[in-house]
């Protein structure tokens, strides 16, 4: 009994694998932002974000839901025992990921200057795009790898390399963006214009992406020779001799790929496209490039780089739910499908929603304490103070977007993302230009996107699998326990500001934070025994509850 349920359980243990990663991943991104946001300042830092929001976007098209279309296919065949078919579809997805990513790439480099010049009216964040094109290539191949180790439910290679991805990226971009700085800073003694400095040395941050995920791509590679005995071994054990035709896995993943990758880019344009909106809507009222580039420097290297740390949850849960939703689908287990929904939401909101709230309580400490700087704290702890709906919603929307991929419905939440975009346009124009709400325009429509996107979506999961979500657990003791510990970590700041530094008050108040959130969420009954028990090592957890008496 104990090994089914230790068995029905692996995807949220593999889920919390790839979760830790991914937070750790984002932490070492986040520490690494701030020195770089020293170096290059507000401006310089509008240049860095804008070239990687676009390059994000490329990434989407060409390779960035790869890793999940290929878990799931290879995971149906596993699922069968077609062991040799599932090693053809990761080797027609590379050469899928050869093709275009290699196109993608160099597009983005030839038309550079077009996109941010005319769509991003941020012309000078050319030279970090351009340097960024080659990634764009690689993370294509890595892509294929890491979605052929999470369709046999593994999570480790994935988690190990995106460790190691941000590591490196960490040291080589600080390196290159110190050197390109200085060399844009002679340039621009010569050329008399002041933001070549800025510029150049975001070119030099962009270059770290691209060595670190060609280091990333050297590892997994790496793991896959090691793994070729056992892999060889499965297909030894192949319980279907008959190999299916290239042609047909192509045209599958394409079928495949092709709706997540519309969804993913639908989901994630927005972002990209609110610049463009943004920049003309300033520009028009009479804003200077330099002003609306470190406004938006301040929005995108500030509190979305904090923002992605609680996003990389759901982001993790997502890739491990899929291959599993995918068996139970197979089987046609909607009972179990049921309740990995359930517990991967629950998990995922337990966890979500204090980080939003504690990030919103001490918003001006923590820009304080990571950036250091009093220019642009007052607009960057308000921004922080106003996103923490979306850190919640973009939670649950990344879920439940990626459940419905798992449960094979790959259209919905194409459909649903295209209706919030829309709606979201349509509200960001009328804050932008109408009620003048600036950046926190740019704030209230994406609350509202995510927020429209996660309506949608439980209806399309509801409509599909009969399932409701358990409210009370998983939203209101969470949030009512969350509301409580923001009152507690304000107040113990509060109280160690008097005489301790900011740095040290924050610390501390996150640290009682964590524990009042925890005693607070057993106390109100909002996980039980079980639950606990079924999270990664939680019947350590059990045994320290019982023995501080919280629970018997």
């Amino acid at each position: 009994m104990k090994e089914k349920r230790k068995s029905r359980n692996n995807f949220l243990v593999q889920g919390t694998i790839l979760a830790v990663a991914a937070i750790l991943a984002k932490i070492i991104g986040m520490v690494y932002r701030f020195p770089l946001q020293n170096v290059l300042g507000n401006e310089g830092n509008g240049y860095y974000s804008t070239a990687n929001e676009i390059y994000a976007i490329v990434l989407m098209i060409s390779c960035f839901n790869l890793p999940l279309a290929v878990s799931k296919m290879v995971s149906e065949r596993v699922h069968k025992g077609e062991y040799r078919n599932a090693h053809r579809v990761f080797l027609c997805a590379v050469r899928f990921a050869l093709l275009i990513g290699g196109s993608l790439a160099l597009i983005t480099y030839v038309f550079a200057g077009i996109i941010t010049k005319y769509l991003m009216s941020f012309e000078l964040a050319v030279y970090g795009l351009r340097v960024l094109a080659p990634a764009i290539f690689i993370s294509a191949i890595i892509g294929t790898f890491r979605g052929y180790f999470q369709g046999y439910s593994t999570m480790v290679p994935t988690a190990v390399s995106q460790v190691i991805e941000q590591i490196v990226n960490a040291a080589v971009t600080l390196i290159c963006a110190n050197i390109m700085f200085d060399y844009g800073m002679s340039l621009a003694a010569k050329e008399g214009n002041d933001s070549l400095g800025p510029a150049w040395g975001a070119a030099g941050g962009t270059f770290g992406t691209v060595v670190s995920i060609t280091v990333a791509l050297l590892f997994m590679m790496a793991v896959y020779s090691l793994q070729k005995g056992t892999l060889r071994r499965n297909m030894r054990r192949d319980q279907n001799s008959r190999p299916e035709s290239m042609q047909k896995i192509y045209r599958e993943l394409v079928m495949t790929i092709l709706p997540v990758i519309l969804s993913a880019v639908i989901y994630n344009i927005s972002n990209v496209a609110d610049q463009g909106i943004f920049n003309k809507a300033l520009l028009g009222q009479g804003y200077t490039d330099a002003q609306y580039g470190a406004i938006w420097g301040i929005y995108s290297g500030q509190f979305r780089v904090l923002m992605n740390v609680p996003l990389a949850l759901a982001s993790s849960m997502g890739p491990s739910i899929v291959p599993t939703l995918t068996a139970a689908m197979a089987n046609r287990n909607r009972s179990e499908a049921r309740r990995k929904i359930r517990m991967s939401i629950r998990f995922t909101m337990l966890l979500t929603i204090p980080c939003a709230v504690g990030m919103a309580a001490l918003s001006k400490p923590i820009v304080l304490m990571l950036f250091r700087q009093q220019t642009g704290a007052a607009l960057s702890a308000g921004i922080m103070q106003a996103g923490a709906l979306m850190i919640i919603f973009y939670s649950l929307s990344t879920l439940t977007t990626n459940i419905l991929q798992g449960l094979g419905q790959l259209r919905q939440p194409l459909i649903n993302c295209s209706i919030a975009l829309g709606l979201h346009f349509v509200l960001l124009y009328f804050l932008l230009t109408t009620v003048n709400l600036n950046i926190y325009a740019v704030v209230y429509s994406n609350i509202f996107f995510a927020l429209v996107v996660c309506i949608l979506n439980a209806m399309s999961i509801r409509r599909f699998i009969s399932y409701r979500q358990e409210w009370y657990k998983t939203f209101v003791v969470p949030g009512i326990v969350s509301i409580i510990m923001a009152g507690a970590v304000y107040l113990v700041y509060f109280v160690f500001s008097l005489f301790a530094g900011n740095t040290v008050s924050t610390v501390i108040a996150i640290l009682v934070g964590i524990v009042v959130y925890g005693i607070g969420l057993v106390s109100f009954k909002g996980v039980t025994i079980e639950e606990i028990s079924s999270f990664p090592k939680g019947y350590l957890i059990v045994r320290m509850l019982r023995k501080t008496g919280l629970i018997k």
